[in-house]
């Protein structure tokens, strides 16, 4: 996403990101004889497509104009915190554990950390890290409530055509976001420079028609926060390749909050299932 926005404006790159990922993969699956779906399955696809990817991908693409990928992702690790207390609190998973409860005052400490002393490696914007943490974690948040949703309320009955169908509404609600924001105005296709179409190529292959569709699949058939762990390696491979391509540092501060994260969703994954 960074390399991406580097040079491309960032809800118009994730609004046609997704888009063009989405009506690829729903011409695919329409294609291979799938059902045309239903006017109230396009609302279910409206109201998950926007939670997950309008405001869960977008706020997430907006933070990294102000953090740096690393931190973004590491923020992003609450989302499986997130799914457990929402799913708790909406009845669609038990009560948190006292294993859970632990790593929600973890996830907790770590947010402060990476909020109290951010890495300023890397970031267009200093200053604005408070702007940063807010959007991401907003994100996290909402893209949970959608998961949860989701749950109960599937557009189709093939998950691939689901996410096709969600990738397709979140990419417009996004793309007509951008819009709104001007931010295309004095943009051309000229200025976007071959690394950024690169990480662009990449996000609509690997970051949506393969592992979002994979992450709705998923939801289907595990609980919400166990889909929730991919964000147990985010983090580590962000921080890495923040460090080794986007000359983002390491600081003891990030570290720590890292460490605390992801122990946190540890606590939580795992003490959810030994409850289960």
């Amino acid at each position: 996403m960074k390399l991406a926005v580097a040079s491309m404006p960032p809800l118009l790159m994730a609004g046609t990101r997704y888009g063009l990922a989405g009506t690829l993969l729903y011409a695919a699956m329409r294609g291979r004889g799938e059902p045309r779906p239903t006017l109230r399955g396009w609302g279910h696809a409206l109201v998950i497509g926007v939670c997950l990817l309008g405001f869960g991908n977008g706020g997430t693409t907006l933070s990294v104009l102000y953090l740096p990928s690393g931190t973004t992702s590491l923020l992003v690790a609450t989302v499986p915190m997130f799914l457990a207390l929402l799913g708790w609190l909406s009845g669609i998973t038990p009560r948190p554990t006292r294993w859970v409860t632990l790593g929600l005052v973890c996830g907790l400490l770590g947010m402060y950390l990476l909020a109290a002393h951010p890495s300023s490696a890397g970031v267009p914007r200093p200053g604005h890290a408070g702007i940063g943490v807010s959007l991401v974690l907003l994100a996290a948040l909402l893209w949970s409530a959608g998961s949860l949703y989701s749950k109960k309320n599937q557009p189709a009955a093939s998950p691939f055509l689901s996410g096709g169908m969600q990738m397709m509404c979140g990419g417009a609600a996004m793309f007509l976001v951008g819009l709104a924001r001007g931010e295309a105005s004095g943009f051309e296709l000229a200025q976007v420079t071959a690394k950024s179409w690169l990480a662009y190529g990449y996000l609509v292959t690997f970051g949506s028609i393969v592992a979002f569709t994979a992450y709705i699949w998923l939801l289907r058939a595990v609980e919400p926060a166990l889909a929730g762990t991919y964000a147990f390696v985010n983090p580590v491979v962000a921080v890495l390749l923040g460090w080794a391509f986007a000359g983002e540092s390491l600081n003891p501060q990030m570290l720590g909050g890292a460490a605390l994260i992801v122990l946190a969703v540890g606590l939580v994954v795992l003490g959810g299932r030994s409850r289960r």
